[in-house]
């Protein structure tokens, strides 16, 4: 029996399997995160030496830099001691536990952070899945929901969302729109355009008025591809709850941790929970806020 019919026949097995694959996704999702920034850094160095075209002298680990390194080189090792993580000492969470969240070799005490972002990809795939039910929209969806986490976590750590990410996601979301799977194609690619206009002309004014950047370029394209995958109608939703969400969290940090107000916050991670909201539960918010209103939809 073909595994769609099977998953289609048992919506447990369908959602149990999807939350496995979403741990084991996470897994890889933890080296995207760690790993991709640098192999970023590294390329942009390269460039910036052959566009000045002068030597410049390498640091003293510069075999470590020339080396090999992306997503699948070097074997993932502890940072501290260098022991290489056997397949075993890799098993989402499971691992971890089993490690006492330590690194077997020097004891060194391993980031919490490595099994929650597994845990939260296993049970948003399986939310997202149990959204969509058994269809190309829930891997489309299962598959930007993998995409946002790892801009969040990225975002969060390096205050950049990575072109290499976003921009082919764009893309994305307009194939699947040629059939119409979020939205219509039209909708998609004014989507698409607006999302990037939008936040550029507040970025355009903030900077006019203030003389700084309130946000990045990065905003704009991560917004752009909301509008590509969810259609134009679903900006206004996704830029009020982002900026809600950043609000809220934004006076939270300053209040209860002291937040320097100087210092930026990343936009990025809060139009992901916005733009993920959406995808599952937009049309209902939208539905919800017009009976609020009293108009009809």
């Amino acid at each position: 029996m073909h595994i769609l019919e099977i998953w289609r026949g048992s919506p447990a097995f369908y959602l149990s399997s999807i939350f496995v694959l979403g741990l084991l996704v996470g897994s890889f999702l933890n080296v995207v995160i760690l790993r991709l920034p640098v192999m970023l850094k590294r390329r942009w160095r390269s460039e910036c030496e052959g566009f000045l075209a002068e030597e410049q002298p390498l640091a003293s680990n510069s075999a470590a830099v020339d080396a090999p390194f992306n997503l699948v080189t070097p074997r993932s090792r502890c940072p501290h001691c260098g022991h290489a993580i056997s397949a075993w000492e890799n098993i989402p969470v499971i691992s971890y536990m089993a490690l006492g969240g330590k690194c077997r070799s020097c004891k060194t005490p391993i980031s919490m952070r490595y099994p929650i972002i597994e845990l939260l990809s296993a049970v948003l795939v399986t939310l997202t899945a149990w959204r969509f039910g058994v269809s190309i929209e829930a891997l489309g969806a299962i598959l930007l929901t993998w995409v946002l986490l790892a801009l969040t976590f990225i975002d969060l750590d390096h205050q950049i969302l990575p072109d290499d990410i976003t921009l082919p996601f764009l893309w994305l979301g307009l194939i699947f729109n040629l059939g119409e799977r979020y939205t219509d194609l039209q909708s998609a690619v004014i989507g698409a355009i607006a999302g990037y206009l939008v936040l550029w002309l507040v970025y355009q004014a903030f900077k006019k008025i203030t003389g700084k950047e309130g946000m990045g370029y990065g905003d704009f394209k991560l917004l752009a591809l909301f509008g590509a995958w969810l259609g134009w109608q679903f900006l206004p939703v996704i830029i009020l709850i982002s900026s809600f969400i950043g609000a809220v969290i934004g006076i939270g940090l300053i209040v209860f941790r002291g937040h320097d107000r100087t210092l930026p916050i990343p936009f990025g991670p809060y139009l992901a929970i916005a733009g993920w909201i959406a995808l599952l539960w937009g049309n209902d918010l939208i539905r919800l806020y017009f009976d609020f209103v009293g108009l009809s939809v």
